[in-house]
């Protein structure tokens, strides 16, 4: 059989995808920027997650400082208006800045904004506002997710806010941002229930390490890792990038899988377990699936990192592929 990208990402077809996350998030889109501004004052001053002391550090929150004291020294119009712009991807100074954010440092900055409206310091959400129907259709829908699925959504509404011509899924067009590894006394070797493969724990061991150009390397020269509901991002030079971008702060922690062999040398492997973000506490985490196909050099052909529709699909590790 010769595997291709269309079919390698059928393998463990059985896994069970959070779409709850894909349509929330769409149906968060369509709501009128009032709306989305009055939801994620709520998501970040009522929703009760727990913010960890120690994300601000590892949201770089010092990049944001200054559009934050910038935002924090205008009129209360005017701080209206930027959040507005934000949210509806005007083209401004204020919004060409926060698009060169990484994702956490987005999260943190509408946390340390919803602080700042909270204290006063910033104008909050009129008086008397009221969200539409369908604004608070999609409150009641994130309530009734998970905590995990929660800080997916969240993470969605953010991300594509701001100004940025470039934006695009192309990483490999994109310049990899710098990115510090941690040092190897602090780094902690992986183990996983039912997996000794030596790839898929050293992608591991690098991603927990933020040492992201050695777990690129790992890939096939036209190999592939698919990001939870997005497209496959192709190429050694543009997942370096995504994963400098996006994956600082992240922790890993695989607990059980499946292995074997299939046909013309190709491995499959499938692993369940949690990641945890910087922005949220330890016992928030994210239930995620990692689905691997390992060419015959035993380089990663393919990888899809998903999250999970529940915490019971962290046993599911059913090795059917589709026909």
């Amino acid at each position: 059989m010769t595997y291709t990208l269309e079919n390698a990402r059928n393998i463990f077809s059985g896994t069970l995808i959070a779409n709850a996350v894909v349509d929330t998030t769409d149906a968060f889109n369509k709501l009128s920027i009032d709306d989305q501004l009055a939801l994620l004052w709520f998501a970040y001053t009522e929703m009760g997650i727990t913010i960890t002391p120690a994300a601000p550090g590892v949201a770089s929150m010092a990049l944001a400082e200054p559009l934050l004291n910038e935002i924090k020294n205008m009129f209360p119009p005017a701080q209206s208006q930027a959040m507005f712009d934000l949210a509806s991807n005007a083209d401004t100074p204020i919004g060409r800045s926060y698009s060169s954010f990484r994702v956490n440092t987005k999260l943190g900055f509408w946390f340390e904004l919803g602080q700042l409206m909270k204290q006063g310091l910033v104008a909050p959400i009129p008086v008397g506002y009221q969200m539409g129907v369908d604004a608070v259709a999609v409150l009641e829908t994130i309530k009734r997710l998970d905590q995990g699925q929660q800080i997916t959504v969240l993470r969605n509404t953010v991300v594509n806010m701001g100004f940025d011509r470039s934006v695009s899924e192309d990483y490999a067009k994109r310049e990899a941002p710098k990115s510090t590894p941690k040092s190897l006394s602090e780094r902690v070797q992986t183990k996983i229930e039912g997996v000794t493969n030596y790839t898929v724990l050293s992608y591991i061991d690098f991603m927990n390490a933020y040492d992201f150009t050695p777990a690129s390397n790992l890939f096939a020269e036209k190999g592939a890792l698919q990001p939870p509901f997005q497209k496959p991002i192709v190429g050694q030079q543009g997942i370096l990038t995504y994963m400098r971008e996006e994956c600082v702060g992240l922790k890993m922690l695989p607990e059980r899988g499946v292995s074997e062999s299939i046909e013309d040398g190709y491995t499959q492997v499938k692993v369940t377990g949690t990641v945890q973000t910087p922005w949220f506490g330890a016992s928030v985490g994210m239930n995620i699936s990692w689905r691997f196909l390992l060419d015959p050099q035993g380089k990663i052909f393919f990888v899809a990192i998903d999250l999970l529709a529940s915490p019971k699909e962290l046993l599911n590790l059913t090795s059917s592929m589709s026909n």
